[in-house]
């Protein structure tokens, strides 16, 4: 079965419709546009209830804290295993 090629929106022609509404806009016309388009984005923006945030806030915290726990164990693990391959320094530095 073929398909009808021309019907679909190819992102090079969506990419060149951009660039010719771009350049007839004066620069005042393109921050307009964005600001629009913003207060536009941030009509979308849902604000969570103070349980929600709560509970994120905490998730990150918790989140967080394995994620330190988890490098710093790595970091004691590595700083071992160099400590006892190369040597601990001292007959380096002589301390």
């Amino acid at each position: 079965m073929a398909r009808n090629v021309i019907d679909d929106p190819n992102e090079d022609i969506v990419a060149k419709a951009k660039k010719d509404r771009a350049e007839k806009r004066g620069p005042f016309g393109r921050i307009a546009l964005f600001l629009r388009q913003v207060v536009n984005e941030l009509s979308k923006v849902v604000t969570p209830t103070r349980r929600e945030l709560i509970n994120y806030t905490l998730l990150v915290l918790v989140f967080v804290v394995i994620m330190m726990a988890l490098v710093s164990g790595l970091d004691l693990l590595f700083g071992a295993l160099v400590s006892y391959v190369f040597g601990d320094g001292t007959a380096v530095t002589g301390g």
